[in-house]
Formats: C-alpha cells, structure tokens, sequence
C-alpha cells in the first residue's frame, strides 16, 4: 500500500506540474496565432482525446511527461516531412525569433510562477514553527552515526556556523551549511569552545533522507502523545500524557534514550515505569520487532510559532522559492568540482516518490510540488538540446547575429539532446533502483 500511495503522489504531482508547463508552450503559442495540434499529459500509448478546434487533448499511458505539438517545431516528434515543406503563416517556423523564444520560455515561466504561488500559500496558510538556540542548548544535541564521524557529541551546544552567532535550529542543518565550501560549527563542551569541521563532501555522506533526518537531533524531554490503536503501549495501559521514568531499569530523560533501549529490547517483555500526575505506574509491554511501542512523543521544548501576514508571506514565499535555485546551482557546483559525485546526488522518479512518502500528507505533498515545479523549471532551463533552454539558447543565437540555423541543424541538434536526456534518464532510473537495493 505504501508504494502505491509514493506513486499515487508522484503521478498527481508531476501531472500536476507537467500539464501546466505545457499549457505555458500552448497559451503563449496561441497568443501568437500558432497552430496547437496536440496537448498531451503522459506520454503514449493514447488513453484518451478528444478534439477541440484545431488542438486534440489527451492523456497518455506514461504518466512522466507530456508534450504539446506545435504545428512547424522541431520537437521529439521529429516530423521532417512535415518540416520539408513550404512554412505556412500559423507555423512556429513561420513567427518572429522573439515571439518563438517567448514560446520556448512559456512553461518554463508558469513553472515558476506555480511553485512562488505554492510557497506563498504554504507560508500564508502554516506560518513556521522552530526551535531557537536558547531552547536546544538547554540540553544539547543528539549526535547521529554521521555528526560522530565530524567530531560532534550528544550534549554539544551549537553556539554558531560559520563563525556567526545562530538564533534558529534550522540554521544549523540547513542547505548552506552542507552546500558551502568550508563549512564549521562551533560548539560549548564542557565549558569550552570546540571548532568542528564539515568536510565539503559531506553532503553526500547525507544523501539519505533518513540519514540526514538522524545527523543532528535536538535532546528532547516528552511525555506521550498520540497512541497508535492496538499497539504494545495502548495495550500496556499506557496514556497519552505519561512520563516515561525507566525502562527495563534504566533511568530516561530524553526521547533518545527510550529509542536506543527499545532498539535493544526488539521482540521482549520488558518493565516501564511511568510517572502519571503524582504517581508512579508500572507497566509490562511486549517491544514490537522493529523496536517500538507505539505512540507519538510530544516534545517538552517550546516551539516558536511565527505567523505571516499576506505581504510577508509573499515576500518568504518568494525567497524559499528562489532559495531552491541557488542551492540546486550550487549543488551542481559540487558535483563539477568532484566534492560529490552525480550517482549520490541525483535521484529519479523512484527517488522522488520516496520524497512523498507512503502515507498521504496534503502539506508534505503540496511542499514538495511546489519545490518540484521550481526543480522542473531549472531542469528545463539547462542549455541541452531538446530542452527548452536548448531551444532558447539557439533563438537567442538568432535574435542577436539575425541568422536563423538551417532545419538539418536544428534536426540534429534535436536529435543529439534526446540522445542524452534519455541517457540521463536511464541513469536516474538505474541509480533509484541501484540506491534502493544496495
């Protein structure tokens, strides 16, 4: 169930997104009395068409694309009879090189009005809710397998990055940290300053959204929060509200340490004290076989919550937007210099599914939508031949020396760029598949 609900997701998604960027290629295409005939989300085979003027509508089999045919446009069609003929005046050949470039440049522009519009809305709707620095040195952090390996400890207190004061916790796992060069932490141990040293490749090390999800963790008191029906906690007797005092009689303060005792006590019964109000409780749960009992923590910390106005909502939409761009730039960076390599940074559609998760959550979904549609547009960006970015540089081309390429040039510079996004699709694929399996 959960695999079809990650790619229920995806296909929603992207078809979402596709069909937009393509209706970006038509609008402006009709807008400049070019002849549409056909609009397509998936690829085929054809599922169904219908016919509306001189456009057919349609949804393909292949739910990983979709394409508009534009009636004189060399595109992944590769219709060259039709293109030996004489141009007609409603053809894309026909048309002026900047009304063809806007043409080019339509989905992508929609692309990127959709994702600032979804991240306005999230930020409108949800505001943010983190935890500052004050509230995370009281205790310290958590080190993961992977902090271990930089220097940092559980009950560290992260005093800056960077060599800068930091007021927010996200500002020490954020995207500038690991996709900068020369990166640091400065911690509080034991009284005094130690400097930590981020590797430039350590980006990779966090590829997995579990492994980066276990670098750095705040120490957090809790209490129980939701119980899940017909679990070992529930049938213990447990109670949302509980505090766990000791399991199998070793003392727990913090979330951490319940979850590395139960990882200990897979498939056994095991003795639980609770402290419910002013009284002690004793509980015997059986641990699941993954190590759980459960329940939901709620957290003894104290959130920030941050409420945005319209204006500022724009403003902080528009930002995380743009914010997706500069650190996909500099990902790319990275992965030009050899501080990573391609087979660890990339994913594909198997990668991207497992973004969206096995249960359905709207807000997750909408989140990585809107980054997906900034994503799209970036891709679709890059100067490769049977992109959109391929045929914008070659009309740019056009504009400025006023000489238009032959249409051999332009079959061939189709043909060269289908050549390699198709290998760049096959190496996605064969990466998720590699990455999932090994």
């Amino acid at each position: 169930m959960e695999v079809l609900i990650m790619a229920g997701q995806l296909i929603l998604g992207l078809s979402i997104l596709v069909g937009l960027h393509e209706w970006g290629h038509m609008a402006t295409a009709k807008m400049f009395g070019m002849r549409v005939e056909k609009y397509f989300i998936g690829f085929p085979p054809k599922i169904f068409s219908i016919q509306r003027g001189e456009t057919e509508y349609g949804i393909g089999a292949i739910p990983l694309g979709g394409f508009v045919k534009i009636s004189g446009m060399i595109d992944e069609s590769m219709d060259t009879a039709a293109m030996s003929q004489e141009p007609q005046p409603w053809e894309f050949r026909s048309k002026p090189a900047w009304q063809r470039l806007i043409v080019m440049l339509g989905g992508i522009i929609v692309n990127v009005i959709v994702g600032i519009f979804i991240f306005i809305v999230i930020a409108y709707n949800e505001g943010d809710k983190f935890l500052s620095m004050n509230e995370v040195n009281k205790y310290g952090i958590v080190a993961g397998d992977m902090a271990g390996e930089i220097g940092l400890k559980t009950g560290d207190k992260i005093v800056k990055v960077n060599g800068k004061p930091i007021k927010n916790f996200n500002e020490v796992i954020s995207s500038e940290v690991f996709l900068g060069s020369n990166s640091s932490y400065t911690v509080n141990r034991d009284g005094k300053d130690v400097e930590i040293d981020i590797p430039n490749n350590f980006i990779e090390k966090l590829s997995d959204p579990e492994e980066k999800g276990n670098f750095i963790r705040p120490l957090e008191p809790f209490v129980i929060g939701e119980l899940v029906p017909s679990s070992p906690a529930q049938k213990a007797g447990m109670l949302t509200g509980d505090k766990v005092v000791s399991i199998d009689g070793k003392p727990v303060h913090f979330f951490h340490q319940l979850q590395e005792e139960l990882q200990r006590l897979k498939n056994k019964k095991t003795t639980l004290i609770v402290q419910r109000g002013s009284q002690e409780k004793t509980l015997t749960p059986t641990i699941s076989e993954d190590g759980t009992l459960g329940f939901y923590p709620k957290s003894l910390l104290n959130y920030t919550a941050v409420e945005y106005t319209l204006g500022q909502a724009i403003v902080v939409g528009t930002e995380d937007a743009f914010g997706v761009v500069f650190n996909y730039v500099k990902g790319f960076g990275k992965i030009f210099r050899g501080e990573v390599s391609a087979s660890k940074a990339l994913s594909g559609p198997i990668g991207i599914a497992r973004m969206f998760g096995g249960v359905w959550d709207w807000g997750r979904f909408w989140s990585l939508t809107g980054l997906l549609s900034i994503v799209l547009a970036f891709m679709n960006a890059l100067p490769i031949p049977a992109l959109d970015g391929g045929h914008a540089v070659i009309l740019s081309y056009e504009i400025v020396s006023g000489r238009k390429p032959s249409d051999k040039f332009l079959e061939n510079a189709q043909k060269v760029g289908m050549v390699l996004l198709l290998g760049l699709m096959a190496f996605a694929i064969f990466n998720d598949v590699w990455k999932a399996v090994f």
